[in-house]
């Protein structure tokens, strides 16, 4: 049952332009016959007892970092945190305030939208005061936190982000972004007005940092900290864009905002921009004022990066579904066959990646980076032409299903354009509902601790009894913890240590960078509880019970 109240009835083209994971309906299940053995209460009582343990032992004020130790001794995001601190990338705190909702339209349990509410006040009370995001917030105030920037943060070597407090929002994993979407959620699931203030701050912040050719900062206001800062850059990187566009969007079809129409299409016209000449009609990961292609963290050389060209490409073949508008196409095959030419010869392929990440600027030489050294002082990345000791935290090759880009520029190309946009969320004539579900599809997260495998689109009976067997008598799923990091031991030496770091994901003692462990211990995991949740969602979703 679903209480929602949405004024919007059709099936949702931003479900389709962007990829979010709307189902259709109550599906027949295949093993429904067998499906019956497992009662919907028994379902109901797994999912409760599990949300219980999270929301009443793990929540911070309604906030969650990504992974724990049973005791509660440490905790970690995307770096070990603070008992007062919150994650605010997926998996974490927004992620699972929209699988609370998830739920709470699965089984009408007044209880998920009560711990949806307390995850989106926990949200409110982190918003900085122009309506973003950082990485991470601190309940214990600004002092613990500058104190965690001061350590942890400034030792991660290969976390240069967390180098510095920047003291404004980011748009990059999606922090801001997710955020924001899952507070529109909230509030419209209710209508609820101590929700709308805190979405209209965050979607006027969308629209403020939005810079005069239609790109977006990876963080906003400016806050120049040091010399080389790349965060004023207009980006790519992770999608920054599209997330943007994404969410507004969203307001425009929940909020009828029609003042962010104009930035929506400024931002599809940006990537018009971005695409570099008929030379080498690739992206890079972000530019400079004059949208020339510049680096940025230090493993971010200047180069065209391929994996963001293909996401670009993408994203330019999604505005012409979303408009209709063939300008969207016009260079489409020129980038395809760009990155044809580009792609490695065969015996230089590796697990089905066949592309370089770096593509030189003027050459179209792969080129690849590297590091040395053992820690954040002591340590640096570099670029050459070899593909020797490759890093272990950022991919040097890139797989890309080029064969189905085409193939879809090839059906756009032969489709009239009415027909592409007869449901596009952008025509004031269409009535669109927001998906329903939003955690049951793939989401992208840096959590090594985060299960690579697939959301599947059927649950069978034995996943479902198996689910429901292996929650704890404490209520959670034990998960093991592949991840773990040092802890921090004072300023690094700067000399580096003895030993090998050059494709490691942490350096010496001193680099607070997660990495893979070879004892794993075992924990409580964020991502672990969204992806069982949402197998029992899909569940319910499938029997109809």
């Amino acid at each position: 049952m679903r209480s929602t109240i949405l004024a919007y009835s059709t099936v949702s083209a931003l479900a389709l332009a962007f990829g979010l994971t709307p189902l259709s309906g109550h599906a027949q299940d295949s093993t429904q016959g067998e499906a019956l053995e497992i009662s919907r209460q028994e379902v109901l009582n797994a999912m409760s007892e599990a949300t219980h343990f999270m929301v009443d032992e793990v929540a911070v004020n309604g906030g969650y970092v990504w992974s724990y130790l049973p005791d509660m001794s440490k905790r970690w995001g995307e770096m070990e945190a603070y008992d007062t601190m919150v994650w605010v990338q997926p998996p974490g705190t927004a992620t699972m305030g929209h699988l609370f909702l998830d739920a709470y339209h699965a089984t009408g349990d007044e209880f998920y939208y009560e711990a949806a509410k307390e995850t989106a006040g926990a949200l409110i009370w982190g918003q900085t005061d122009e309506g973003g995001w950082n990485y991470v917030f601190d309940f214990a105030g600004p002092a613990s936190l500058q104190r965690w920037y001061d350590t942890i943060g400034k030792a991660g070597w290969r976390l240069e982000e967390f180098h510095h407090n920047w003291g404004n929002a980011t748009f990059d994993d999606a922090g801001t972004a997710e955020a924001t979407q899952f507070l529109l959620r909230v509030y419209l699931e209710k209508l609820d007005p101590t929700f709308r203030p805190s979405v209209d701050k965050a979607i006027d912040l969308v629209l403020a940092s939005q810079q005069p050719m239609g790109t977006w900062p990876q963080r906003y206001p400016e806050n120049q900290l040091w010399e080389g800062d790349y965060t004023a850059y207009p980006t790519l990187n992770d999608d920054v864009a599209a997330e943007n566009m994404e969410t507004l969007i969203m307001a425009w079809q929940t909020l009828g905002r029609a003042d962010v129409l104009p930035a929506i299409h400024r931002g599809m016209d940006a990537f018009l921009l971005l695409q570099q000449g008929p030379d080498q009609p690739g992206f890079s990961l972000q530019y400079d004022a004059s949208l020339e292609p510049v680096a940025a963290r230090s493993y971010e050389p200047l180069a065209l990066a391929t994996h963001t060209s293909a996401s670009a490409l993408t994203k330019l073949m999604d505005f012409y579904e979303l408009t209709g508008d063939t300008r969207y196409l016009a260079r489409v095959d020129e980038g395809l066959d760009w990155l044809e030419r580009v792609r490695l010869p065969e015996d230089q392929w590796q697990d089905g990646r066949q592309f370089p990440t770096f593509v030189e600027i003027g050459t179209d030489r792969p080129i690849y980076v590297h590091r040395r050294g053992s820690n954040a002082v002591s340590g640096e990345y570099y670029w050459d032409y070899s593909r020797e000791n490759l890093l272990g935290h950022y991919s040097g090759l890139r797989e890309i299903d080029l064969d189905e880009m085409r193939a879809r520029y090839e059906r756009l190309m032969n489709t009239p354009p009415e027909e592409i946009t007869a449901n596009s969320p952008l025509n004031p004539e269409n009535e669109v509902v927001l998906p329903e579900f939003f955690t049951l599809g793939e989401i992208d997260v840096s959590d090594l601790n985060a299960s690579e495998r697939e959301p599947t689109e059927e649950v069978d009976t034995a996943q479902v009894s198996d689910l429901i067997s292996s929650l704890n008598g404490e209520g959670y799923w034990p998960t093991e913890l592949i991840a773990t990091s040092n802890p921090y031991l004072g300023e690094p030496p700067a000399a580096p240590s003895e030993g090998d770091f050059a494709g490691t994901r942490v350096g010496d003692a001193y680099d607070t960078s997660p990495f893979l462990t070879e004892t794993p211990v075992t924990g409580i995991s964020t991502s672990a509880y969204i992806e069982n949740m949402g197998v029992l969602i899909r569940h319910l979703d499938q029997t109809g019970s």
